[in-house]
């Protein structure tokens, strides 16, 4: 195995998870003359659809994973929740990009939270929670308010529960289910927003236009380029999300999620969590750039330079969860959409079905 494996066009990419981001790089994949083998339990995987090759096993099977390795160069993921042994079977095998450790990093919100200490971005203030007393004692030091959150496996607002008020802290750590948890003190951020960062072979680095995001019922809803956000501050986006990147030894796109205050005229950001994948607050940019995420991260995974990350247009990402999607009709009647759907058979409330791409002549 070598870590500096480059494809040509015709190799094949083993990719780790088969939802929309497997399936919108295995179409990247495509386009630029490589081959997607995904490997995915869900015998219903939308990814399945539009690969050369797939495999429908159990991540700890052995067996399935030894040919799975045999038949690809290199190896991604589309999600964080990839167990770790699985990926370091692999990476004992063939190259794992973005990586091993950028998993262990993301899958643990402590880890998480002191990588990103030490890597020099700002964050909020956190304390490790093990018991009520002791999340009891970090309240005291955060004002009585704070997020407590599982340290694992919490994604789209579950595994957290918010603490504004004493009766909000009662039994709060039985009610995630007394696990290893972190509480992240409260901020008063402006907005949430996000950069996508890629980063290649070489070292080399490129980031997107910072995105603001809109969630309804802790589900992301809507990114909007341009962000109305300082020159400043997209520089200082776009520096700390390259700093993570490079701390990591990272290849691929990474989301970095961020929050932003405001003081008067002054903008600060602190850095929420990270995303070791393509992630959907950046699918604008496939609609709005000349390379998109999904085939930056295909570039860098395979080894090949980056594309450039220029935005041509101004953009809104809207998802259609659940029941949204019965509207494709109506976005397919729009002059400046673009409509992005996932092939998921069933329709379920919370579901992310699909998405659209409502671009404008840029303005900034």
């Amino acid at each position: 195995m070598s870590e500096n494996t480059r494809l040509r066009p015709g190799d094949t990419i083993g990719i780790l998870g088969g939802g929309q981001l497997g399936r919108m790089l295995a179409q990247s994949a495509a386009s630029l003359g490589l081959k997607a083998h995904v490997f995915c339990p869900d015998p219903n995987s939308p990814a399945f659809d539009v690969c050369a090759a797939f495999t429908v096993a159990p991540y700890e099977d052995l067996d399935a994973l030894d040919r799975f390795a045999e038949s690809v160069s290199v190896v991604t993921y589309e999600f964080e929740n990839v167990p770790g042994a699985t990926a370091a079977h692999l990476d004992a095998k063939l190259p794992v990009r973005p990586g091993v450790r950028a998993l262990e990093v993301s899958q643990d919100r402590l880890f998480e939270k002191r990588f990103l200490s030490g890597a020099g971005v700002a964050i909020a203030d956190f304390a490790e929670i093990d018991s009520q007393a002791g999340l009891d004692a970090a309240l005291a030091s955060f004002g009585g308010q704070g997020v407590l959150k599982t340290r694992r496996f919490g994604y789209d607002g579950k595994g957290q529960i918010m603490i504004r008020k004493p009766e909000d802290a009662a039994n709060a750590f039985q009610a995630i289910g007394a696990v290893p948890a972190v509480l992240e003190a409260l901020v008063p951020f402006d907005c949430e927003v996000s950069v996508i960062v890629g980063r290649d072979l070489d070292g080399s680095s490129a980031s997107y236009d910072i995105a603001r995001n809109h969630h309804e019922n802790h589900i992301l809803k809507t990114s909007t380029v341009p962000a109305d956000v300082s020159d400043a501050t997209t520089r200082s986006a776009s520096a700390m999300a390259e700093k993570i990147v490079a701390g990591l030894d990272y290849v691929g796109v990474m989301g970095v999620e961020m929050f932003l205050l405001r003081d008067g005229d002054e903008e600060k950001l602190l850095v929420n969590e990270i995303a070791p994948r393509v992630h959907n607050s950046g699918h604008w940019t496939q609609d709005a750039c000349l390379t998109s995420q999904f085939d930056q991260h295909i570039r860098a995974v395979a080894g090949w330079p980056l594309g450039a990350t220029e935005r041509h247009s101004d953009a809104v990402m809207e998802n259609l969860i659940g029941a949204d999607v019965d509207g494709w009709q109506s976005v397919l009647k729009e002059p400046q959409a673009r409509l992005h759907l996932y092939g998921k058979a069933e329709t379920r409330e919370g579901r992310k079905m699909g998405h659209v791409n409502r671009i404008s002549t840029r303005t900034a």
